[in-house]
């Protein structure tokens, strides 16, 4: 897959609409709890085959630093990007 721009055609992140989508059931997501040596670029690439769209999952997360990963914390993935597209 390709890496998604986290931006839209006037140059304002998308960022809280994947998160307000994500919380008002508009995205497809699942539910992982992070492991001890995982970092959200390993999640994006497990699910998107793209490692730089760790932004996606913290977005939807509510994570405001990618790094800010502690074991036991509960992230929702995006499955579709497709829906992530359309919210641009």
């Amino acid at each position: 897959m390709a890496v998604i721009n986290r931006y839209d055609s006037f140059g304002n992140s998308i960022a809280n609409k994947i998160y307000f989508a994500r919380q008002n059931n508009q995205i497809d997501t699942k539910v992982v709890v992070t492991e001890s040596s995982k970092r959200l670029d390993h999640y994006a690439y497990e699910e998107y085959d793209e490692g730089l769209n760790w932004w996606i999952i913290a977005a939807a997360s509510g994570i405001g630093w990618w790094l800010q990963v502690p074991p036991g914390t509960v992230l929702y993935i995006p499955t579709d990007l497709q829906q992530i597209e359309n919210l641009k």
